[in-house]
């Protein structure tokens, strides 16, 4: 299907300041007033629109740096599939799905994607899937098995979209723990429509992931033509991902792995390390230009 939604002149939240939101956290205050969504695990998945306040025309932006100048301000939890807000949005464009990582609130995750989508100056619907984390420096285990715990649902946003003939291409760009909840969410899809779901999947960005590397080839060599979408944004200088590798016994985490080794696996990788690109740490990992710039690359070949 060609891609209509990934054009780059302007975003498209910059003109609608609207999000689409999917997330197994549990509503705190009905999901309808701030924080909307805790750490806590729901029974049902929530689908919801987030209304933003785009930052004014005359400030100066603080975004690159990971402050706010973009404010949640509503969530509007909604009954259906997200295929349902899709086609009241007049479906078409692509969809951009934003992943989010270990350590991170429900507000968090939302801008970050609509920092993401804006940055890269996305045109089409921006989705944020939100699983539950405790958003603590030390709640790495119940981060990790939350992540996992969502894989059913982020598979199920997933049907939703590439069922839906009206439906433009998929874009996942994924985050740090996020890009394992994605990449067995992508095995599982896979093993229900085989390589013919891949025609409605556009780019699939892993920036750091926090994966085994182990685990990695494995989902990859069973994920068939969906493999050819996947960039791995790594930095073999990541603090964080050296020590998810402690914590999980010496296992090199594959946005810490050196190039040549994914390379291997027939994925395409790009190492953030290297010289200029001036990354900060783990937690801006995708506020950094250069990072936003393979992102921007990426969906635009895929919507070649």
């Amino acid at each position: 299907m060609g891609a209509t939604g990934a054009r780059f002149d302007a975003s498209t939240l910059s003109v609608d300041p609207t999000l689409l939101v999917a997330t197994t956290r549990k509503r705190v205050n009905g999901g309808r007033a701030k924080p909307w969504f805790g750490p806590e695990r729901a029974s049902t998945m929530t689908v919801a629109r987030a209304k933003l306040v785009p930052p004014d025309d005359g400030r100066f932006t603080l975004a690159a740096v990971g402050l706010d100048d973009w404010r949640l301000d509503e969530v509007e939890p909604v009954s259906g599939e997200v295929s349902d807000l899709l086609a009241q949005a007049g479906g078409g464009p692509d969809v951009l799905i934003y992943v989010h990582g270990f350590k991170q609130t429900f507000e968090t995750a939302v801008l970050d994607a609509t920092h993401l989508s804006d940055g890269i100056k996305f045109r089409g619907q921006t989705m944020v899937f939100s699983w539950p984390s405790k958003a603590g420096l030390f709640d790495y285990a119940y981060d990790r098995e939350s992540a996992m715990w969502s894989r059913d649902d982020f598979e199920r946003v997933l049907r939703s979209i590439v069922t839906t003939p009206s439906a433009g291409r998929v874009h996942i760009v994924a985050h740090s723990m996020g890009t394992m909840l994605t990449l067995e969410s992508l095995r599982q899809l896979h093993a229900r429509y085989g390589d013919t779901v891949a025609d409605r999947i556009g780019a699939v960005v892993f920036a750091a992931p926090d994966i085994d590397m182990d685990v990695f080839s494995s989902a990859i060599n069973r994920i068939g033509l969906l493999a050819r979408k996947i960039t791995v944004i790594t930095a073999t200088n990541d603090r964080a991902l050296a020590l998810s590798g402690q914590i999980a016994g010496g296992m090199t985490r594959v946005g810490a792995a050196e190039k040549a080794a994914i390379e291997r696996l027939g994925v395409r990788v790009i190492d953030a390390s290297e010289a200029g690109w001036g990354i900060i740490n783990h937690d801006l990992f995708l506020s950094n230009a250069e990072v936003q710039r393979v992102i921007r690359r990426s969906i635009d070949t895929a919507a070649a």
